[in-house]
């Protein structure tokens, strides 16, 4: 830019704080002012939140958007007191906002299914679930994904588009374990099932409400199976567990009753005296 282009913005700058001088000092207060405003609304309005059901990222969302739309109504008085038509600036704010839009299809699909599964609750932070071929714990649930902790403690981040209209398995905060042991044909099978009882009785990870189940499942070809399906938190599934099949295992060995490996009889009648011989 040469000298005389620099002071002719110069001068025309001049010219127009000169004439518009209060206008402009009327919108540098009307910013601040908004700024101000925005931030004692938000603040009341997180307060107000606080009280409230509702999942930490809703209140966020909620209180960014109250303080953005204070601090865009005090921008556009601003501008219309210094004088700008603003007419033209809200129609390209528009177009601007479609081009936007389908730029950010992905995006916005995600915002939208994270505000559906906040505002529906189909699970909460904690809670075991199956979504999508993946399973773990919530641990968080934000706007744009969810994150689910494996057993193994690595994580899995999940899109919240993936998760809206999928069909999901809650296990809530409790989860039933499903242990099988065989026994012999000849056991006693009351007895046995007394002594599974037993153990899962005195094991203190185990929840008492909901009781646990203990029935025989199922006739196979080397033993009988017994179901074992008692209950406990998501906290402890893991170790319990182990705990259950080795305490099983221990009492079977102390009370005699065998837990047969797979085997089969083979009988073969009728030999001809050729082959006999």
């Amino acid at each position: 830019m040469d000298t005389a282009s620099a002071t002719q913005w110069k001068n025309t700058i001049i010219d127009y704080v000169g004439k518009n001088g209060a206008a402009l000092g009327a919108a540098v207060v009307i910013v601040i002012v908004g700024f101000i405003v925005s931030g004692a609304i938000g603040d009341l309005l997180k307060r107000w939140l606080d009280k409230k059901d509702l999942e930490p990222p809703v209140k966020s969302l909620i209180s960014r958007a109250v303080r953005l739309g204070v601090l865009a109504i005090a921008a556009i008085i601003a501008l219309g007191t210094c004088g700008i038509d603003i007419g033209p600036l809200v129609a390209l704010m528009g177009v601007a906002g479609v081009g936007i839009g389908l730029a950010l299809q992905g995006v916005l699909g995600n915002l939208v299914s994270g505000l559906l599964i906040i505002f529906t609750k189909p699970f909460r932070v904690g809670e075991y679930i199956e979504i999508v071929g993946e399973y773990g714990q919530v641990n968080i649930i934000d706007l744009f994904t969810t994150t689910l902790i494996h057993p193994d403690k690595s994580r899995v981040v999940i899109p919240n588009r993936k998760i809206s209209g999928e069909i999901l398995h809650n296990y809530g905060t409790i989860r039933q374990h499903d242990i099988t042991v065989g026994v012999a044909y000849h056991t006693n099978l009351a007895q046995a099932i007394a002594i599974i009882q037993n153990v899962l009785a005195v094991n203190p990870s185990l929840l008492k409400d909901p009781s646990p189940v203990v029935a025989v499942k199922d006739f196979g070809e080397s033993a009988i199976t017994i179901s074992i399906k008692p209950w406990s938190k998501l906290s402890d599934f893991g170790d319990t567990a182990a705990q259950l099949k080795l305490a099983v295992a221990e009492a079977f060995r102390a009370n005699r009753i065998e837990i047969p490996f797979p085997q089969r009889e083979v009988r073969v009648v009728n030999i001809p005296a050729a082959s006999a011989s």
